[in-house]
């Protein structure tokens, strides 16, 4: 890539970027000798605070634009496409093969789905208009809740409008004050928002370290009334799964709740796609509380918690994610709940998925790329040292045709700026033999440029 001149920034600009870099990396400057402490600022009306410019963290934002436009980079993020989005998309009349998409199993234009989203829109519209405590219930509220309960071996189940939103409403509701919540170190930040309303102790384990979290709740369970523990069944970020097994035995031995998250592991893990605890060989009805989303395999949209009847008939008059939202649009009620039949009637879907993970890996690998811990299974990232590399190397396959997203810092720390790639039961061998091939030759077009290197370090990852 040709370096460009760094226009665009004033001085006061390019101090602010020197600093930021600098303390990305872990590199901290040593103070100006001559300078004095600037004299602390009296607040006034006027002196700025009230100006939404200066919300915690808009600066950043700037400045990372303003990186940027420095070197060149469009945004990579908030792209209009123009169809419906899955191995391929189409973004500026251009079709691209797509890896920005959790259409795991292909089914988001699948007939039968569409049928049933249109069906109910005959007959229930597209809004359920109200909260179901106010507006009651449609059927395909119940017959999704029913056939999700069945897959998790659950007693019930309930469905929110957000899968956000139902970590943050059912731990919120559920834990107290004098409660224990601990939870992997890469949890999603649904399940820390819900901790944080909750008020409970909220502690963190190394990730996927289950002798540390056996350690953490031998020194602390007998300071709390409830403990609960979090994880997810597939890290969104680094692709990888926990030890359900040992997370059984240890939610059994410290008198603990065990809560799942299983937003991209339904679909993907396991023989047939039914889960983590497929994929471990764990009875689900050994974990108290299944939760999971509708946006990824089943085409839909929205939330939901699978577990014992108390809990759900609890949750549906104490959770205010629940109480105080709209209902479930009914036609992504009935597109999920078909969606749900169609991928456990069809098995081949999730071998088509396995295959291609496999064939990514594998070729990835043997291009020298990092892909970090990823196990392979429906997410693999590629990463590449740092957040401007990161969105150059989205860049560069943009142009070839190639839509990937790059996840940068704060999302991931500085070091471990990343390309996140999703992959689905229908993407070809060719497509993914030529997105890999076009991520290792762009990864060293960018390692050899000389700005690049001086503003940001090397392009090739460091690991997470």
């Amino acid at each position: 890539m040709k370096p460009r001149k760094k226009s665009g920034l004033d001085e006061e600009d390019r101090q602010r970027l020197d600093r930021l870099v600098l303390n990305r990396l872990g590199a901290h400057p040593a103070p100006p000798k001559t300078e004095a402490a600037p004299a602390p600022q009296q607040r006034t009306p006027r002196s700025g605070i009230m100006d939404f410019q200066n919300l915690p963290g808009y600066q950043e934002l700037r400045l990372q634009r303003s990186m940027a436009a420095v070197v060149g980079l469009d945004n990579p993020f908030f792209r209009l496409h123009e169809t419906a989005a899955g191995a391929t998309t189409v973004i500026d009349g251009k079709r691209f093969v797509n890896f920005s998409s959790y259409d795991y199993l292909g089914l988001n234009q699948h007939p039968e789905v569409r049928a049933a989203a249109h069906a109910a829109i005959d007959v229930f519209g597209t809004s359920a208009s109200a909260s179901r405590v106010v507006a009651g219930e449609r059927p395909g509220h119940r017959a999704l809740e029913r056939d999700l309960a069945a897959h998790y071996g659950q007693e019930d189940c309930v469905v929110f409008v957000s899968g956000h939103g139902a970590n943050v409403a059912t731990i919120g509701a559920i834990m107290r004050p004098k409660d224990l919540i601990v939870h992997d170190a890469l949890a999603h930040n649904s399940i820390v928002l819900g901790a944080a309303l909750s008020r409970a102790e909220r502690r963190s384990f190394p990730h996927n370290d289950v002798d540390a979290l056996d350690a953490l709740l031998t020194s602390l369970r007998g300071q709390f009334e409830r403990a609960l523990v979090v994880v997810e069944g597939l890290y969104s970020m680094d692709g990888d799964s926990p030890d359900l097994a040992r997370l059984v035995e240890l939610k059994q031995k410290h008198d603990a709740w065990l809560m799942v998250d299983e937003a991209h592991g339904l679909g993907v893990l396991g023989e047939r796609g039914y889960g983590l605890f497929e994929h471990a060989g764990v009875d689900p009805r050994d974990v108290d509380i299944w939760m999971g989303t509708m946006s990824k395999t089943l085409a839909g949209c929205g939330g939901f918690i699978a577990g014992p009847t108390a809990l759900v008939e609890y949750l549906k008059c104490m959770s205010g994610g629940f109480v105080y939202s709209v209902g479930l649009s009914p036609p992504l009620a009935a597109a999920s709940a078909a969606a749900l039949a169609i991928f456990r009637r069809e098995p081949e879907r999730v071998e088509r998925l396995r295959q291609v993970c496999r064939l990514f890996l594998d070729r990835a690998r043997a291009r020298g790329l990092n892909t970090g811990a990823s196990s392979g299974h429906a997410i693999i990232p590629v990463l590449v040292g740092n957040s401007v590399s990161a969105v150059a190397l989205s860049q560069k396959l943009y142009e070839r045709g190639v839509n990937v997203q790059p996840i940068i810092h704060p999302a991931v720390p500085e070091r471990a700026a990343r390309l996140r790639f999703f992959l689905t039961s229908e993407h070809s061998a060719e497509q993914i033999c030529l997105a890999v091939d076009a991520v290792a030759e762009s990864i060293e077009a960018i390692g050899e440029s000389d700005f690049f290197g001086a503003v940001t370090g090397p392009a090739k990852g460091e690991g997470a």
